[in-house]
């Protein structure tokens, strides 16, 4: 089976404008090929940040990222699910998918969303899915952008337990059908116990890597 990327991060300063401390400073981390890491700590500890200066989103620092040795900007785009779905209302599940790469066909949009458990509602606008099927609709997207690394930013928030419990399911099946490397972040214990071989936690300002 393939396994997805490693990551390395060598970040010497993220500093917000105006801000008087650095998010990060003289941060280090190292993730393995195929790991399932969860990102964990309070809320405002650089969770989202982290995940962003991962996926290229945010350029705005000083120091090196590299995804299997290239720079986010020149290795494939990761698969980013965001705290909000972020799908578009005028769209149907399947376009929603289709949006994030236009040559997919229609089929392979419906076995994208087959994939997740969502057969049968391609035709369906956000308007008409729950908060459970908007986020399985943007874990689709995001596995047609890059089914071997995914960045999931606090995936299970606010979903009920019954609902968080098929999110697990659901995703734990994933990553054992595709070996993909997975970082996601959270601040419940219970998401990095049931998923995670590996937890990171961070607190302070700067952020630091507690040993666990």
């Amino acid at each position: 089976m393939a396994h997805g990327p490693g990551l390395s991060l060598d970040i010497a300063e993220k500093r917000f404008a105006g801000a008087d401390t650095p998010l990060f400073a003289g941060f280090r981390l190292d993730i393995a090929p195929g790991s399932v890491v969860a990102l964990h700590g309070p809320s405002g500890v650089g969770k989202s940040t982290l995940l962003r200066l991962m996926a290229g989103i945010d350029r705005d620092f000083s120091g090196t990222i590299a995804i299997d040795g290239l720079a986010p900007a020149l290795a494939p785009p990761a698969g980013f699910v965001f705290q909000d779905p972020r799908l578009l209302p005028w769209l149907t599940a399947r376009d929603n998918i289709r949006a994030a790469d236009p040559t997919l066909s229609p089929a392979a949009a419906d076995a994208a969303l087959a994939r997740v458990g969502l057969a049968g509602q391609a035709a369906l606008y956000p308007h008409a899915l729950s908060g459970g099927m908007q986020r399985r609709v943007a874990l689709a997207r995001a596995l047609v952008t890059n089914p071997l690394l995914l960045l999931l930013d606090e995936p299970f928030i606010s979903l009920d337990p019954a609902l968080v419990d098929d999110m697990h399911q659901l995703l734990a099946q994933l990553i054992a059908d595709t070996g993909a490397t997975v970082i996601f972040a959270s601040h419940h214990a219970t998401d990095a116990a049931r998923l995670a071989n590996r937890v990171i936690v961070l607190e302070g300002r700067p952020a630091r890597i507690t040993p666990t």
